[in-house]
């Protein structure tokens, strides 16, 4: 079975084409392949399918074999691999408001819904940028899902090991716990990463993000992924800081975000609420799976 190694900002998956091949259980590929002594080594696996209602369709699977609604730096990758082994014909521009337009457009569908995403070629046609409509924040507990009382989860205060932290719960699709931090250093995010994922007023677990506010418009984040532990990205996550800074008052609406593979623009749109994220998206290499 062939597959492609491909990362955003240090976001490794593994990443099968499923209009040419076939894959029986992807739970326990997604172990398989994951794991970096004895597999290819990845944050998971995203299968790039076909779909009936989008261009394409994206499954993604975290290192433990659980299956995730979405992957913010996944996706980029998903419209880059579509885009440039032409598995669909691209649309017309896509426009941000305030921006510059991607000259081309892809619609993929999720597990949260289907994405409009913009492809920024390079002069060989080669998708270089990708820009990705991720939606508006849901707040809503319920929706989240978290179980809170109150209509929205904003500096809330939550207990770990006797400290008192302000969390703030958004859902970009998926679930993010988010909560601001000086030193991002000195944190322990191998040891409260996994406690607040699993805490049980998350029904579905949760992505746990610490965050350091550098100016109002430039923040630093550091991710415990849901399924995956710590990561170098989370373009989903990176979206959901946003708009905790934006809802405590600590940034604007467009902010540049500072992640251990890299930096991504984020923009929450006050015209239509949605929220886009631009960032690159790389193929790293082309491979067997042998057995």
């Amino acid at each position: 079975m062939k597959f492609t190694k491909m990362q955003g900002l240090g976001n490794d998956y593994v990443y099968i084409n499923c209009f040419e091949e076939t894959v029986e259980n992807p739970a326990e590929l997604a172990r398989w392949v994951s794991d970096r002594n004895f597999g290819v080594g990845a944050d998971g696996l995203i299968l790039i399918c076909p779909s009936q209602t989008a261009d394409v369709r994206m499954r993604m699977f975290n290192s433990d074999g659980s299956e995730s609604e979405m992957c913010g730096n996944g996706i980029r990758c998903v419209a880059k691999y579509a885009f440039d082994h032409k598995l669909a014909e691209p649309g017309t521009s896509f426009s941000v408001p305030g921006q510059r337009p991607c000259p081309h457009s892809l619609n993929i569908e999720t597990g949260s819904g289907i994405l409009k995403v913009g492809i920024i070629p390079d002069e060989e046609g080669i998708a270089e940028s990708v820009c990705v409509n991720m939606g508006r924040p849901v707040l809503s507990p319920d929706e989240i899902p978290v179980n809170f009382e109150g209509e929205r989860v904003v500096d809330e205060p939550y207990e770990y090991s006797g400290a008192q932290l302000r969390m703030t719960c958004v859902s970009m699709g998926n679930p993010h716990a988010v909560f601001f931090c000086d030193d991002l250093e000195g944190l322990e995010l191998g040891k409260i990463g996994p406690f607040i994922e699993t805490d049980p007023i998350f029904p579905r677990r949760t992505n746990v993000h610490f965050v350091k506010v550098n100016t109002p418009e430039e923040i630093t984040m550091r991710t415990w992924e849901r399924g995956s532990g710590i990561t170098m990205a989370c373009g989903t996550g990176a979206c959901a800081c946003l708009a905790a800074s934006v809802l405590n008052g600590k940034s604007q609406r467009a902010v540049l975000c500072h992640l251990p593979g890299g930096d991504l623009e984020l923009h929450w749109c006050e015209e239509d609420g949605n929220i886009y994220m631009t960032g690159a998206a790389t193929e790293v290499y082309n491979g067997y799976l042998l057995g």
